[in-house]
């Protein structure tokens, strides 16, 4: 049995791939260098790393859409990670792109994402903006605290106890980026990019259809006669439109037909599932429980985790943020019942 090394995987890159892609010889490296893997390119050696790290495993209970919701079939954090990196690779094949470096980018481009999902972002851009006295409805401050970002920080920094996982410049810059923060340098970084757009716009749709919020007939007619009826024929439609009209181009997009009915129908869940009372109507429990968790810990700060306090000794305000958009959904729940919660009644309760 021939054994292949990494050598051997990577002038096997440069015979299969594109002249596009991003080849795993030539990357921009790590922040602190280190031997390479005998058998693994730099951009496997990453994607492992993320799969391995335990911010990648707290997604499993992070919140996607719903918080809380009833039942076994809605989409995790977790989940529509998966998606993205199965939409990202669908269309990085047929380009002659990097699949490992687009798979590494996609499993970690959520790693920053607070427990309930978006408003747990906003929550602690607010509590941010408060601690630093500014004023928490002005523009800036509202970006105070970025998944993206944070992702970023949670690879270079706080993973491994505070060493980080020591990743590729590539992967790093992907995370960062994706989410329309600015422009990935890689195409495969532009893939997870619309990837992520792609799986979210489709994949909501079915768990409010799911939870009774929206049905397929319901759904604006000009995106639906263009992307198609249903989850798969949509993103069939998307991923084969962005392979065709990226192929030979050097860049990553989709035609402006498609383009503008991916961005109808997103504006459509923006107006009638991701702003819609009924189907945020924990939302407003969720900002103040973020909130309170970050007053408190700011007010106790021997009890934020040693390893949120290896970095940013003079910006306390930024390690209780880093601990608190770490905790998962039921954790969040759990510290703040802990802390709210008469132990007495606790216990009658239980």
């Amino acid at each position: 049995m021939r054994v292949s090394t990494r050598e051997d995987l990577e002038r096997a890159e440069r015979r299969a791939l594109s002249p596009d892609a991003t080849f795993s010889d030539a990357s921009l490296g790590r922040a602190r260098a280190e031997e390479p893997d005998p058998l693994r390119t730099c951009f496997q050696c990453d994607r492992d790393r993320i799969l391995h790290s335990k911010s990648f495993r707290r997604l499993a209970h992070k919140t996607q859409v719903f918080l809380a919701p009833e039942g076994d079939h809605y989409r995790t954090r977790l989940i529509h990670t998966l998606e993205v990196c199965q939409v990202a690779r669908s269309i990085a094949r047929p380009l002659g792109l990097n699949e490992d470096l687009t798979e590494a980018i996609a499993l970690g481009h959520d790693l920053g994402h607070t427990p309930f999902g978006h408003v747990g972002e906003r929550a602690l851009s607010h509590a941010i903006a408060r601690w630093r006295g500014l004023d928490p409805d002005a523009a800036s401050s509202r970006r105070l605290f970025v998944h993206g970002e944070q992702g970023a920080r949670i690879v270079e920094l706080l993973e491994r106890d505070g060493a980080g996982l020591n990743l590729t410049r590539e992967v790093v810059d992907g995370i960062r980026l994706h989410s329309g923060e600015g422009r990935a340098s890689t195409p495969e970084g532009r893939v997870v990019a619309l990837a992520d757009r792609i799986a979210y716009v489709c994949h909501d749709i079915d768990d409010a259809e799911r939870a009774g919020l929206l049905s397929e007939r319901g759904l604006p007619e000009g995106p639906r006669s263009v992307l198609g009826d249903g989850s798969s024929e949509r993103i069939e439609t998307m991923v084969h439109d962005t392979v065709r009209q990226s192929a030979g181009t050097g860049d990553v997009r989709m035609s402006p037909t498609v383009w503008r009915a991916m961005m109808e129908l997103r504006a459509f869940l923006f107006e009638n599932l991701y702003s819609r009372g009924d189907a945020k109507w924990e939302e407003p429990k969720a900002y103040v429980m973020i909130e309170e968790l970050f007053d408190h810990f700011m007010a106790h700060p021997d009890e934020v985790p040693e390893e949120y306090r290896v970095h940013d000794a003079d910006r306390p305000e930024v390690q209780v943020a880093d601990f608190v958009s770490g905790m998962t959904d039921r954790y969040a729940v759990h510290v703040y019942e802990q802390l709210k919660i008469p132990r007495s009644w606790r216990r009658r309760r239980g």
